[in-house]
């Protein structure tokens, strides 16, 4: 596989990997092993970072647009993001508050797709 694949289904910022790691190809046997049994560099970029947006985005449970409109272009580490979510700045609030709308709203149409699922299987039942 390639660097950047890996590096994502690893979720790490791929630039903070260490250099034989951006130049080589993974085999699925190393990934595995790398998931298993991370090395030290690895360990340290997931628990410090710095992070690539996806993980930011989930870290600060917003979306990467809201990242994105909140001008957050750069990968962050584990320090700044806590810095964030301890004095929330007025792009973040907001981001959190659509987010977590988004996800209600979906999990609402998720559920009544489920009823009337079930109802159509029940129909067809008798």
């Amino acid at each position: 596989m390639k660097p950047a694949t890996v590096a994502k289904k690893l979720g790490i910022y791929l630039p903070a990997a260490p250099q034989e790691f951006q130049d080589s190809t993974i085999t699925r046997e190393e990934f595995a092993e790398l998931q298993a049994n991370p090395p030290e560099w690895l360990a340290e970029l997931r628990r410090n970072g710095p992070h690539p947006r996806p993980v930011v985005a989930q870290k600060l449970n917003v979306s990467i647009s809201g990242l994105a409109r909140g001008g957050v272009e750069d990968a962050l580490t584990t320090a700044e993001i806590t810095a964030l979510l301890q004095a929330p700045p007025q792009w973040l609030v907001t981001e959190r508050s659509t987010h977590a709308s988004v996800r209600a709203e979906a999990q609402r149409v998720k559920d009544e797709a489920a009823k009337k699922q079930a109802k159509k299987d029940r129909t067809q039942a008798r």
